[in-house]
């Protein structure tokens, strides 16, 4: 499974890049060895927001009563969102496995190569994906992406029959890009 959400992580950030955009963070929560499905932050304002926005990532876990979730996030990106100092390289394209056990943080760095420029000057440019680096456990996560860690296993009390659905409502309705599997589709 891992290697096909790496694939799928990798795939988007291709696409996106030849657009000229970065993907923004994007939550893939399982529950009982099943995807649950894609969830990516709402548009965020630099600063707090950002923080809160990457945070709330959890939810959908949460709600979901997710085993393990992965996350993938760039590192220059979410660094400038939430105005924090960059940490460890740039660009890369940042994963973490996580459980209630803990995590492992595997980082896919990359170059950029110009594939075109738009008259605004946006360019639209191609991730060369350079050797990974050895996946590390417990390794260091920026704060948004550590919150969002801890409070996907953190259940979510709600006095309503479908709490999972009532979170996926509630998250659609701010903002966030939710793709539900088949098993978690309302």
């Amino acid at each position: 499974m891992w290697n096909g959400l790496v694939g799928v992580a990798k795939e988007t950030y291709t696409a996106s890049l030849g657009e000229g955009a970065v993907p923004r963070p994007l939550m893939m929560p399982l529950a009982r060895g099943e995807l649950v499905g894609l969830i990516w932050v709402r548009p965020t304002k630099v600063g707090q927001d950002a923080l809160a926005g990457i945070a709330e990532l959890a939810n959908i876990a949460a709600a979901s009563g997710a085993d393990e979730i992965v996350l993938a996030w760039e590192t220059h990106d979410v660094a400038t969102a939430c105005d924090l100092p960059i940490v460890g390289p740039a660009p890369c394209l940042n994963m973490v496995l996580a459980s209630r056990d803990g995590h492992v943080l595997h980082q896919f760095p990359y170059s950029e190569q110009l594939l075109s420029r738009s008259p605004e000057g946006w360019a639209a440019v191609t991730p060369d994906w350079k050797p990974a680096p050895a996946p590390q456990p417990g390794g260091e996560l920026v704060p948004p992406i550590q919150a969002a860690v801890n409070f996907s296993f953190t259940p979510i009390e709600l006095d309503h029959p479908d709490p999972f659905g009532v979170t996926v409502v509630l998250m659609e309705e701010d903002g966030y890009r939710i793709s539900l599997t088949e098993a978690f589709a309302r």
